[in-house]
């Protein structure tokens, strides 16, 4: 269990990158798949050639912000659909990640050898060094600057874009710019995550953001469900969701415990997405059936 929340808190990182996309900017981005790889092979391979970690783990943020930018520029200035942008550059990252990798499927970095900022060997220590105090330290730092970024007129535009992007075109926001910049921010926090991940499980694997957004949206769509009506604060709704990809990584964890075929799991996250994306749907039709009979 400790490991699953480390784990979740890890991807509940990744989470608020998806929420950004999803929620604030209203802009289905495809491209966390491929980017929940970068970060990890640029932060591994810049440490494996004695780069510091936390300049290693900065470059991981910086190449995950220019694979939003791809993604950006792909649907503002060539007019391409967001899903479709977003595919065109989790299909490039694919190769720009092997790359990265000198062309191997994965790179492992040792817990011995190199200072990583999480690493699993240490869940179970009650001390500085376990993971989940850590990643909950890195966790409140992102989500305070969010919220103060959130809260500028820059952060503002953003939210504007996404909530109607016509009625901030007619006020003066430039919407192409403020998609840029909330894809290149959404995807500097996924590579953040990758790289922190990449340090947990002592190794970058090119395919390991395969099947990432089904992760961040289950994480989105829990957090919805369960907090929407309760936290009503920008800075809580980014707090339940990485809440929600805890949630989700325990539930993962209890089906496993049970004995579930691990070649299921994707079979799983997939279920596990659809059934809360359900629930508020059958409660509006079960509202809508009680009010009928109530009249």
């Amino acid at each position: 269990m400790p490991g699953a929340i480390a784990q979740g808190l890890i991807w509940g990182i990744m989470a608020i990158g998806v929420y950004i996309t999803y929620k604030v900017l209203d802009f289905s981005d495809l491209t966390v798949d491929g980017t929940m790889a970068t970060g990890g092979a640029v932060c591994v391979m810049l440490m494996l050639n004695g780069t510091n970690v936390w300049v290693a783990l900065l470059c991981a943020v910086f190449a995950g912000m220019i694979a939003g930018l791809m993604t950006g520029l792909f649907h503002t200035a060539m007019g391409i659909p967001p899903i479709l942008s977003g595919i065109l550059t989790q299909l490039s990252l694919y190769s720009i990640n092997l790359a990265i990798m000198e062309f191997k499927a994965n790179q492992g970095i040792s817990v011995t050898k190199y200072p990583l900022i999480v690493s699993q060997r240490n869940v179970r220590q009650m001390s500085i060094n376990n993971p989940i105090f850590k990643t909950l330290i890195i966790l409140a730092v992102l989500i305070g600057l969010l919220y103060w970024f959130f809260g500028t007129e820059i952060g503002c535009s953003l939210r504007a874009t996404g909530a109607n992007e016509a009625m901030s075109r007619a006020q003066g926001i430039n919407t192409s710019i403020a998609k840029i910049i909330g894809l290149m921010i959404a995807n500097g926090i996924v590579a953040l995550s990758s790289a922190l991940l990449s340090h947990y499980q002592g190794f970058v694997d090119v395919n390991m953001g395969r099947g990432a957004i089904v992760i961040g949206l289950a994480a989105v769509i829990i957090s919805d469900v369960l907090f929407g009506k309760i936290f009503r604060n920008f800075a809580l709704k980014l707090v339940a969701v990485a809440i929600g990809a805890v949630i989700y990584y325990i539930v993962i964890q209890i089906v496993l415990w049970l004995g579930l075929n691990t070649n299921l799991l994707k079979l799983l996250s997939a279920l596990i997405v659809a059934v809360f994306l359900a629930i508020p749907y059958w409660k509006a039709k079960l509202d809508a059936r009680n009010t009928g009979k109530g009249a």
